[in-house]
């Protein structure tokens, strides 16, 4: 199984602002010029790093001590009725991870899909499913990385975060991202602040364990919500999104992984985080 952090590191979701090059080559180096220690490689339109790129990568990531992740292309949808569009989905998945993996990454997020004419149960059985499969390419192909459902904002999406635990619960190198802006929008508003937020890590805790929670991978911003879940992502002075409840949280909770700021500003609020985790009692 993929190991556990050593501790809670910060990054980006992507190049941060400040990088004047847009690669994934300059956007670790500004990341460790910036005092981050994490980035998330987004190949959210498609998977299209070379393997030389990726191995350059690693090298350097190595060299600052910064952390990667990955997030798989956006157009993934494992619950249509269209085999064509499954098989798709999964490869985009399994891609993602392997250049992912070249390049030093140590998690690989996705979002599962939309329900759909499913139920909520017979979406987490199909998730589950094909999260065994997954994986089991992965591992046959010495891919050790972290797969990761992603807790959605959406509420026609698959990722509540129940759905979630249930569905990686017991499977090999799977565990959840969990967005706390996502589920702020999924339950509209509800999920905001120190109870809500403690809540949330219990749940986590009480369903896979302890050790998950010097593993977790865990994406932040401001959010715009409306009656059918997220809108947008905000920066955090833009949001009601109670983000020092959530540093004060994991911080009790000695939580060690990654947190990945998604805001629009990208390392505006990731040095936000940083600090707050730094001085926050």
């Amino acid at each position: 199984m993929v190991g556990a952090m050593d501790r809670l590191r910060v990054g980006t979701a992507g190049i941060p602002h400040a990088a004047g090059k847009r690669s994934t080559l300059e956007g670790v180096r500004v990341v460790a010029e910036l005092g981050l220690d994490a980035m998330e490689i987004e190949f959210v339109r498609g998977v299209r790093m070379r393997p030389e790129v990726a191995d350059q990568v690693r090298e350097l990531a190595k060299e600052v001590d910064v952390v990667l992740t990955v997030h798989a292309p956006y157009y993934v949808n494992l619950f249509s009725r269209d085999e064509a569009k499954v098989e798709a989905s999964v490869k985009r998945i399994l891609d993602a991870a392997r250049i992912g993996y070249r390049a030093g990454a140590w998690s690989v997020v996705f979002h599962p899909g939309y329900y759909g004419k499913l139920t909520p149960e017979e979406a987490v059985a199909e998730l589950r499913e094909w999260l065994k499969k997954i994986v089991s390419t992965l591992l046959d192909e010495g891919v050790d990385i972290w797969v990761r459902p992603e807790v959605m904002g959406g509420l026609a999406e698959v990722g509540a975060l129940e759905e979630v635990l249930e569905a990686v619960a017991g499977i090999e190198n799977t565990a959840p991202c969990i967005d706390f802006a996502h589920l702020y929008a999924r339950s509209l508003g509800k999920i905001n602040g120190y109870n809500e937020f403690r809540t949330v890590l219990a749940m986590v805790e009480e369903r896979l364990g302890s050790d998950y929670l010097k593993a977790m991978h865990i994406h932040v911003s401001g959010m715009e919500y409306g009656p059918r879940g997220e809108r947008k992502h905000l920066n955090f002075d833009e949001s009601e999104f109670a983000w020092h409840d959530l540093v004060k949280v994991l911080k009790e909770f000695s939580v060690r992984g990654v947190i990945i700021s998604e805001s629009p500003n990208l390392e505006g609020d990731a040095l936000k985080i940083k600090k707050a985790l730094e001085v926050d009692p």
